[in-house]
């Protein structure tokens, strides 16, 4: 029984391990082919092509994984310039601060077209570029920091003060006012521009610009209708341009590391895989808790965050907390596998913060799921063999001590004096007897009169003679 048992988490991890390579080679394959388009007219040397890449959607660690490979691509390309077409309504702060880091370590030039809007992250984005360009009817600004959940301003002065910080640092990059990048993000900030564009910035208040206003306060250095446009005034109008789109495993990866489409994947995943090791026979739900932590894994292999041994420490984990059930280690397994567990899913988190958070919320609801099933299913599971489910009752033939009912009537002899109690020899067994209160010496002849409990009562047996 313990062999079938063995057998069945043998086969669960090599599925697990097989449906993760698969995912894996598929994302190495998928990942593997950038979506190139050329547009545009002149030589097709490589160094004289200008890399277009997108910058649009929310600012978070999907559109890092893709820029830090188009980079790559544009370097290995050795492409005359970089133009980020930006269209964002913004999104995390740190996310946006390693784009920003990406942009400033390229060695190619780049220049931000903001096309549409380029607000919050998306406007720090735009600053850390050498140039910013904006098509007719864009803005930029409204960067105050906002909590992801609720949508509201966060007026804590530590968060304000260092993204205020991070604002100023990239508007001096290339010449441009920090006071005016500071009124982007800090309500209480005020800064005077009614001579340049007609009103001032006043407390209460979050800065924005038009593409004239910013062109008017040096926040925009040209305005194009068109990504060609930009490549003219670079003096690259000839250059032949590359555009880089994500691709479609890239595609897929941002949905998956979006921490809502994570933290799900987590609860199937641990409900599915802890349902079929403790209530084994089912299937369905191991199959489905196996492809929820591949497709975790996916999405951060393609996005960049986990590599294979993210996978090597979750699998192990499970392995050890299998183990623990059947083999009592006093919990040093038990704890060994946790460890190994939060550790896999930790690494292949895009940052450790948001995945103790998901993991710990996964954990909670997954507790519950498997709590639910198995009362639904209490006849089945290893926790049966731990618990006795039959009544020790003397109607089901469960006696707490042998009957010693048959030795009523039975004649025997007192091995010991009982005064009254003592050792008598009945039916060739030495029994523990007490009288009714008489006394009655060794070697006497005995009889058993009545049995209460573990009780048997004896009296002396007068000599007969035949």
């Amino acid at each position: 029984m313990h062999w079938i048992k063995w057998k069945r988490a043998i086969s669960v991890m090599l599925v697990l391990w097989l449906a993760a390579g698969a995912l894996w080679t598929a994302g190495s394959l998928l990942g593997a082919v950038p979506a190139l388009a050329k547009t545009g007219q002149g030589s097709e040397e490589a160094g004289s092509a200008v890399f277009v890449i997108p910058v649009k959607h929310t600012v978070e660690q999907g559109l890092y994984a893709f820029l830090k490979r188009a980079f790559k691509e544009a370097e290995e390309g050795r492409a005359a310039h970089v133009i980020l077409v930006v269209n964002t309504l913004g999104g995390e702060v740190v996310s946006a601060s390693d784009i920003g880091e990406l942009i400033r370590s390229s060695s190619i030039p780049t220049t931000a077209y903001v096309e549409g809007k380029a607000v919050s992250a998306g406007t720090y984005i735009a600053l850390n570029a050498d140039h910013i360009a904006m098509q007719p009817g864009s803005t930029i600004g409204s960067a105050a920091v906002v909590n992801g959940s609720t949508g509201e301003m966060i007026q804590n002065p530590k968060v304000v003060s260092f993204w205020v910080s991070q604002m100023t640092e990239a508007a001096k990059l290339n010449g441009r006012d920090p006071a005016i990048a500071a009124a982007m993000v800090d309500v209480q900030a005020t800064v005077a521009l009614k001579d340049k564009i007609g009103r001032d910035k006043q407390a209460g208040e979050i800065l924005s610009l038009s593409h004239s206003e910013a062109n008017k306060v040096g926040y925009s250095d040209y305005t194009a209708s068109s990504v060609q446009e930009v490549a003219e005034w670079l003096g690259l109008g000839q250059r032949t341009l590359i555009e880089v789109q994500p691709s479609i495993a890239e595609e897929v990866a941002r949905f998956l590391i979006h921490p809502a489409v994570s933290t799900v994947l987590l609860i199937i995943g641990i409900a599915g895989i802890a349902i079929e090791l403790l209530v084994p026979g089912f299937g369905v739900p191991g199959i489905m808790g196996m492809l929820a932590m591949g497709l975790f894994f996916f999405g951060s292999y393609l996005s960049g965050f986990a590599g294979m041994e993210s996978v090597v420490l979750f699998v192990l984990g499970v392995v050890l907390l299998f183990i623990e059930i059947f083999v009592p280690s006093f919990g040093i397994l038990g704890l060994l596998g946790s460890a190994s567990l939060v550790a896999g899913v930790v690494i292949a988190a895009p940052d450790p913060r948001s995945g103790i958070l998901s993991l710990a919320i996964a954990f909670v609801a997954a507790l519950v799921i498997v709590v639910l099933f198995a009362r639904t299913h209490r006849g089945r599971g290893v926790w049966n063999k731990f618990i006795l489910r039959d009544k020790l009752t003397t109607e089901e033939g469960y006696l707490s001590a042998a009957s010693k009912e048959l030795l009523v009537g039975q004649e025997g002899i007192a091995v010991t004096p009982l005064r009254p109690a003592g050792t008598a020899l009945l039916a060739d067994q030495r029994v523990d007897v007490i009288t009714s209160g008489q006394f009655i010496e060794a070697n006497t002849p005995v009889q058993v009169v009545k049995v209460e409990g573990t009780w048997v009562v004896v009296k002396a047996v007068e000599a007969r003679t035949d």
